[in-house]
């Protein structure tokens, strides 16, 4: 760390400009090229929808963001400070980030009220009583007030990631990353998820959030930004991306995730008529062979 620079005061002091400002990101894991030059911008309140196929470099985009993968090329600022400078102290930036990752990543030998008091106590230095108080409040806020003496193997899925924003909420952090935050969860059980996290993006949180859920997307986003082959192939409101985008190849995801059973097979790239014994098949004539397999 340079010590004529004070990354900690400099994100805490911020009051102007994005929150995150990213200019040519690329990011290569030995031959491959996972991101190929990425700008994106990110104003106080915004709420940023990432979508787009498996593989297309979402989640790692989040990662370069608070540097849990180190960038190839390019530059990220984060609250003003410029996290790919190599003096940089990375871990005073990441107290003023809150992430959610897909799986809970809790303390399994500790409660609820230890997993969300530890970092507080080591690393923002609160006592015991402030750090309990604030992860009472951030409980109660996630609806999960009761369960504060309760074991991570005692909660569902869904509890145990509300639990996890409430963690990361416990750091007071300026801004919040989810990566997937509910794909890992059963279905009945991602309503009360994102419930949570619009009701963080009504509170004024920044927030960037790499999803599938399309309605919450259009629903609460801002913008989207929809990603394929480490690019960013569209970007805008987060309406007109999901209800007419611009683009052929977001236009072919989006039918794809909102209609998963009336995909054309020219789509899934089948050039060759269904063979017995395929799901689809059925006699020459029979216009119904779909409806069949559906």
């Amino acid at each position: 760390m340079n010590p004529g620079v004070n990354t900690n005061a400099a994100a805490r002091d911020f009051s102007g400009g994005p929150v995150v400002e990213i200019k040519g990101l690329h990011k290569s894991f030995g031959e491959r090229e996972v991101l190929g030059g990425i700008d994106l911008r990110v104003e106080a309140g915004d709420v940023v929808c990432v979508i787009g196929p498996s593989g297309s470099g979402k989640s790692t985009l989040l990662r370069c963001i608070n540097l849990l993968e180190q960038p190839t090329a390019g530059s990220i600022k984060l609250l003003g400070v410029d996290v790919t400078d190599p003096d940089v102290d990375i871990d005073a930036v990441r107290t003023h980030v809150g992430m959610v990752f897909q799986s809970f990543n809790l303390f399994p030998h500790k409660t609820v009220m230890g997993n969300l008091t530890l970092a507080q106590r080591t690393v923002l230095g609160r006592s015991a009583v402030e750090a309990r108080d604030v992860a009472l409040r951030n409980l109660a806020q996630v609806g999960l007030a009761d369960r504060a003496d309760a074991y991570p193997a005692q909660l569902s899925g869904g509890q145990q990631q509300r639990v996890a924003i409430a963690r990361a909420l416990s750091m007071d952090p300026a801004m919040m990353l989810f990566d997937e935050p509910t794909s890992a969860l059963d279905p009945e059980l991602v309503g009360d998820v994102l419930a949570v996290m619009r009701d963080l993006a009504t509170s004024g949180m920044t927030m960037i959030v790499v999803t599938h859920e399309m309605a919450f997307a259009r629903d609460v986003g801002d913008r989207v930004v929809f990603m394929d082959e480490g690019q960013i192939m569209e970007e805008g409101p987060a309406r007109q991306v999901i209800g007419s985008p611009a683009t052929e190849r977001a236009r072919i995801f989006l039918h794809r995730v909102l209609h998963p059973t009336a995909v054309d097979d020219s789509e899934l790239g089948q050039t060759e008529p269904p063979q017995p014994g395929d799901p689809d098949y059925g006699p020459p004539g029979d216009t119904h062979r779909r409806d069949r397999a559906t």
